[in-house]
């Protein structure tokens, strides 16, 4: 099979896009409002995009609370999402009114970041802490502006948690991290192997 994306002529109940563009990370997104308020939301449109610096990226469908809250403060943290947390990751995603507390509705508490004023997850073993380097409105290939924005951040702090750091690294088998992968699919990690690469020629 092949599909027009555009004309979505694939003849499924629902588009595959998500599910072969997977296992995608979860961006657990906590950001601060000028007034104060706190926003945590999931997005699965998330990944790293340089290590020098460090920077991360996340993409919303639609103009959220959080994109709202990080133009106007230009700070956000980043909690690992995990097979533990992801009932609440859940909860998190639920579409609450301005100034409902995702935390509270969670049953989540919140830890101090050291470099950035949004707060993080208490119970993720590991937090980026970020400060914002853009927000754009994605364009399609007509040049048409779509109700997408895509944020780059600059991480300047990164927390672990002790546990996890096991002969020199940061054990990401044992933190079980949970990411999406398309309809209401999600995957653990929990297994890994390694692969040495080729040397040049």
């Amino acid at each position: 099979m092949i599909y027009s994306p555009a004309a979505q002529d694939h003849g499924l109940p629902h588009d595959p896009f998500k599910a072969i563009v997977t296992p995608r990370p979860i961006g657990w997104i906590t950001a601060l409002s000028a007034k104060g308020e706190v926003n945590l939301s999931p997005y699965s449109y998330f990944n790293a995009v340089s290590t020098r610096p460090h920077i991360v990226m996340f993409s919303s469908e639609g103009k959220k609370d959080a994109i709202a809250f990080i133009e106007e403060t230009g700070e956000f943290t980043c909690s690992m999402v995990t097979k533990a947390l992801v009932g609440a990751m859940n909860l998190t995603s639920a579409p609450l009114a301005r100034g409902t507390s995702e935390y509270g509705h969670a049953g989540l508490e919140m830890a101090p970041s050291r470099f950035v004023k949004p707060p993080r997850v208490a119970g993720s073993p590991a937090a980026l802490e970020c400060k914002l380097l853009s927000v754009q409105q994605l364009v399609d290939l007509e040049g048409r502006s779509v109700e997408r924005w895509m944020v780059l951040g600059q991480v300047v702090g990164i927390f672990m948690d002790d546990a996890f750091i096991r002969d020199g690294r940061f054990d990401t088998a044992a933190a079980h991290p949970v990411a999406r992968c398309g309809y209401a699919d999600y995957a653990e990690v929990d297994h890994l192997f390694s692969i040495q690469r080729p040397p040049g020629g």
